[in-house]
């Protein structure tokens, strides 16, 4: 006799159809294997107009148990230069923090994680961080101070990456 499947892969068996039949541009994603839906690979374009532009930046997305009453951990799997993503890749933004108050009082609730949040809104919202970081709550405090103190050194910085990854 099979399991029955959990709430979190239905829901995820949802998104994934959806986002294979109306994917945002600039973006894919869905599970690595077809035997695990809780570990997601993505692809997402640079957005035009930005140090980012012509970058292809693969990461992935771990989902908990519980989703989506608790968000995905987002990570990015090539080099990422940006306020919001840590020297691990880890992508800090509001959307992917645990639903209620936020103890440092940088966000209110309504930015952070609730169950109607996809895998799509978290996307877009990466590619929004992309174009416009948040230096308020930086992950990465060098990328803060070179995007505050010295803009063309952060674009250079991040074109250079960009570079890497696509191997020129």
């Amino acid at each position: 006799m099979s399991k029955p499947v959990s709430t979190a892969v239905k829901r995820l068996m949802t998104e994934y159809k959806e986002l294979t039949l109306n994917a945002p541009e600039g973006i894919t994603a869905g599970p690595i294997s077809e035997d695990n839906f809780f570990e997601w690979e993505a692809l997402i374009a640079g957005p035009d107009d930005t140090p980012f532009e012509g970058g292809l930046f693969s990461a992935t997305l771990s989902f908990p148990k519980d989703y989506p009453l608790s968000p995905p951990k987002m990570k990015f799997t090539c080099p990422m230069f940006h306020p919001n993503v840590y020297a691990n890749g880890e992508v800090c933004i509001s959307i992917l923090h645990a639903p209620g108050e936020d103890p440092n009082m940088y966000e209110s609730s309504s930015e952070r994680w609730s169950p109607v949040q996809s895998v799509e809104k978290i996307l877009l919202s990466v590619v929004s961080m992309l174009a416009e970081p948040n230096d308020e709550s930086g992950a990465n405090i060098d990328a803060c101070k070179v995007w505050r103190n010295n803009r063309e050194e952060y674009d250079n910085i991040v074109r250079d990456n960009v570079k890497k990854i696509l191997g020129i």
